[in-house]
């Protein structure tokens, strides 16, 4: 397997997981050992040009995450000061 189709199946593989999982950007990377960096270029470069339908579905999911980081950003606060 040369690097291209490893890269191309890589994207894929992080966009499955982001959709199935409903994940984030940082999750993402976590689960698979590589930088937020990386798992974003994947997603945002590299997957629409090998698999369009994919990258619309996550897509979706990662537009949900954003408009919703503020409350989850809110809610580490709260957690965090509140000492759970």
């Amino acid at each position: 397997m040369d690097i291209r189709s490893y890269m191309e199946d890589r994207a894929c593989d992080l966009a499955a997981w982001i959709i199935e999982n409903a994940s984030t950007v940082r999750a993402a990377a976590g689960h698979f050992g590589i930088s937020k960096s990386t798992v974003h270029k994947d997603i945002t470069q590299r997957l629409p040009a090998c698999n369009r339908s994919l990258y619309l579905e996550v897509k979706a999911v990662l537009d949900r995450n954003k408009a919703e980081r503020h409350l989850r950003g809110g809610e580490a606060t709260r957690m965090k000061y509140k000492g759970s």
